[in-house]
């Protein structure tokens, strides 16, 4: 009669799904503390770049229309370390440009251009024409036209609430700035706030 052969080792490991996978897991786990939880104690990560402001109130208010227009899903808002990328976007982008944004808008997915360096390139005026009717600059251009934002209002009741979160945040608004938030944002377009955005991307490390 044959013995009957009982993984050990290595094999027991092979031959054991739920083993497999749990060992898997822990090492997944492991690794990626051991890549992640540095970050959270360098200078370069967690430091703001010198110059670097947190957003004023009209500002703050277009980076949330550029994220509820869903601007993200094709402009990315990082230069990548590669010289193909520095020549055509500019400065190649750190963490430290990053830290007062909750959450960052990095990104990966391009369909338009990196918008990391646009702050200053075009006149407020071409970007009011662009987000009206991108093909009246670009004949070629898929962006999708933006005709709304002209005769949408900023609401200034929504500023104070989201720059005291910032502020718990660590972004160092004072309280007389968001206190005054209201004010500076009042009988703006929602299309002047996200010019506004649009012009300060980048701009510290000019």
């Amino acid at each position: 009669m044959a013995q009957q052969h009982t993984p050990s080792g290595h094999e027991k490991i092979e031959t054991s799904n739920v083993l497999m996978i749990v060992l898997i897991l822990v090492a997944v786990a492991f690794g990626g503390l051991v890549e992640i939880v540095p970050l959270f104690f360098q200078r370069s990560t967690t430091q703001p770049v010198e110059g670097l402001k947190p957003y004023t109130p009209l500002q703050l208010a277009g980076r949330d229309i550029y994220i509820r227009e869903g601007c993200y899903n094709c402009h990315s808002q990082m230069v990548r370390p590669f010289r193909a990328e520095a020549l055509r976007y500019g400065q190649l982008s750190v963490a430290g440009e990053s830290v007062y944004d909750h959450p960052f808008q990095w990104g990966s997915k391009r369909t338009g251009p990196d918008l990391h360096r646009v702050g200053g390139k075009y006149s407020d005026e071409w970007h009011r024409t662009h987000l009206i009717n991108p093909r009246d600059l670009v004949p070629e251009s898929n962006m999708p036209a933006y005709p709304w934002l002209v005769t949408g209002q900023v609401d200034p009741a929504d500023m104070a609430p989201r720059m005291k979160a910032l502020q718990r945040l660590g972004v160092p608004y004072t309280d007389a700035e968001i206190a005054a938030a209201g004010e500076a944002v009042k009988g703006k377009a929602e299309i002047d706030a996200l010019i506004a955005y649009l012009q300060v991307l980048g701009t510290a490390r000019k």
